[in-house]
């Protein structure tokens, strides 16, 4: 047998060293990436601390806003009353934003105060209308809360509009007041009339006047500039015009100021001159109010023009004494029946003497069919808007409620 076991065991032996040697290698190699990589000791060392700070870092960017964000009513509310009722409130902190808005997206402006702490809608709510309120205040290190509330108003029983003129989109003359109607008397008319706003183009100062509790009239302290667009918003809808009484109209109401045009009525002399841009166009015989029937004095707007109208003098306390039922080319100067209008019937009084119930008569044909006689001519040369002024006649000034001739009022106490 030819066996050799010294020279086996060698060669084994030569393996096992080889493999201890490539052990050796493998493990320095794989220690020398550890060092490198510096994972080998993540729990002490300068890369620890590193660690350490960015956790605590972390933590502060983590920690709530200190302010507190306060909406009033709170969400799910509803019946909510269209005004008081609405505010938004933070504490330790100050709000940024505060955003009010219905389901159709208008919203409602306001204002935050000075010190953040609270925010102010600079109008009312509108009835029956769901509104959603987002609001959002930061403290002191600059960190956000924010607050959502959901809430319905109330829908009134009982409520009001109203009814103006001039109509939308009519050209007006000089002298036309906006003036409002409402259906219901007001008991709070600071709320309704801040409700009414109106902006002109060029830009002049306008102002409110009630006249009793159901009408105001809106008007600049001169004449209307002739091409003036006046704008009219009536944000009426959600304003408690009295107690239970809400308005529920919501509306934009344009018209436009025409040429100037003012006719000055001499009630001695028996004329009236037509101005427009303020120089005299014509002068034309009229008649006025008879001894004891005397025309007012003042300035009157012209507030409804009719081609022919009825005129019964019973409808305004003078029994049986008239009823001219085709009246020619009439226009209303005042709620009581002063018009100035065509007449067929009187004759030579034109420019001689006062013959008149009280209205301002211009010479005429029955039918109103001559458009070259002067109540002709006058009628259609005017337009509702324009301004008449009466002097000399012996009557009092007319009042201002009677029609639309708030002019009378100085401005001073206009703006009373």
């Amino acid at each position: 047998m030819n066996v050799r076991p010294i020279r086996g065991a060698s060669v084994g032996g030569r393996r096992r060293g080889r493999n201890r040697r490539l052990a050796l290698i493998v493990g320095g190699m794989l220690l020398a990436v550890t060092a490198c990589g510096g994972g080998g000791d993540s729990g002490s060392g300068a890369d620890a601390k590193g660690k350490g700070d960015q956790g605590s870092t972390a933590a502060a960017e983590s920690k709530q806003s200190e302010a507190v964000v306060t909406i009033a009513p709170k969400t799910g509310a509803k019946d909510v009353d269209t005004s008081g009722v609405l505010k938004v409130t933070a504490s330790k902190g100050k709000l940024t934003e505060v955003t009010v808005e219905d389901d159709e997206g208008a919203k409602i402006e306001g204002t935050i105060s000075a010190d953040g702490s609270g925010w102010t809608p600079a109008t009312h709510l509108a009835a029956s209308t769901k509104y959603q309120v987002h609001a959002v205040a930061k403290d002191s290190a600059g960190r956000t809360a924010a607050e959502d509330s959901s809430f319905t108003t109330l829908s009134p029983q009982n409520t009001f509009i109203g009814n103006f003129t001039p109509e939308d989109g009519s050209t007006v003359g000089v002298g036309m007041p906006f003036s409002v109607r409402f259906t219901r008397g007001i008991t709070k008319p600071d709320d309704v009339e801040n409700a009414i706003q109106i902006k002109t183009e060029p830009a002049v100062d306008v102002a409110g006047h009630w006249f009793g509790n159901d009408r105001l009239d809106f008007r600049p302290e001169e004449y209307w500039k002739a091409g003036t667009k006046v704008t009219v918003k009536l944000n009426l809808d959600g304003v408690e015009g009295r107690k239970g009484v809400y308005g529920k109209q919501s509306k934009t109401v344009s018209f436009t100021i025409g040429r100037n045009q003012v006719s000055v009525v001499d009630a001695k002399k028996h004329t009236m001159k037509v101005m427009q841009e303020g120089k005299v166009v014509k002068t034309l015989p009229v008649t006025t109010g008879k001894p004891g029937y005397a025309t007012w004095n003042g300035e009157m707007v012209i507030s409804e023009k009719f081609t022919v109208t009825r005129m019964n003098g019973d409808t305004v306390g003078y029994d049986g004494e008239y009823d001219i039922k085709d009246v020619p080319h009439a226009m209303r100067l005042t709620n009581s029946g002063t018009f100035v209008h065509g007449n067929y019937w009187g004759g030579d009084a034109f420019g001689n003497y006062n013959a008149s119930h009280g209205c301002i008569g211009l010479r005429d044909v029955r039918g109103g069919y001559d458009s070259g006689v002067p109540a002709a001519w006058f009628f259609n040369h005017s337009m509702v808007g324009d301004v008449v002024v009466v002097k000399n006649s012996t009557d009092p000034t007319v009042d201002p409620a009677n029609g639309l001739n708030g002019w009378n009022i100085p401005w001073a106490d206009w703006k009373k």
